[in-house]
């Protein structure tokens, strides 16, 4: 089983270098748990950070936070700012049973980027975040 991860995780990293690196990014995930019930009055609101400030194209880093109002196992997709725009890049995952994430993000566009977490519906997004791609 961990040979395949690893081979799938350079298949996704390989297929990411030959698409181009304009606005492209690659989410490597385990697949969580299946949702279990409804968080019930709870505030929406979606914490993210970034593991590192600046990275190479294509360096791995990760997003971490927790997602409240939302049952477990909610999809939240990064979105990327492009010129005055938001745009969802192929990048998602499921929430854990404790509503928590922890997505592997590898960037190629170079200069400055602004990131967010959204829900599935985009009733829940995360604060922006900024990283350097150089």
């Amino acid at each position: 089983m961990g040979q395949f991860a690893r081979t799938w995780g350079a298949g996704i990293s390989a297929a990411a270098l030959i698409a181009g690196s304009v606005g492209t990014a690659v989410a490597v995930s385990s697949p969580a748990s299946a949702p279990k019930k409804p968080v019930a009055g709870t505030a929406l609101s979606a914490s993210a950070k970034v593991t590192a400030k600046s990275v190479r194209a294509w360096q791995q880093f990760r997003i971490r936070g927790v997602v409240t109002g939302l049952r477990p196992g909610s999809k939240v997709t990064l979105q990327q700012k492009q010129g005055k725009r938001w745009v969802s890049l192929p990048a998602s995952m499921n929430t854990t049973s404790r509503s928590t994430y922890s997505m592997r993000v590898m960037l190629g566009m170079k200069g400055h980027n602004k990131l967010r977490l959204v829900d599935s519906r985009k009733r829940v997004v995360s604060p922006v975040m900024n990283i350097w791609v150089r």
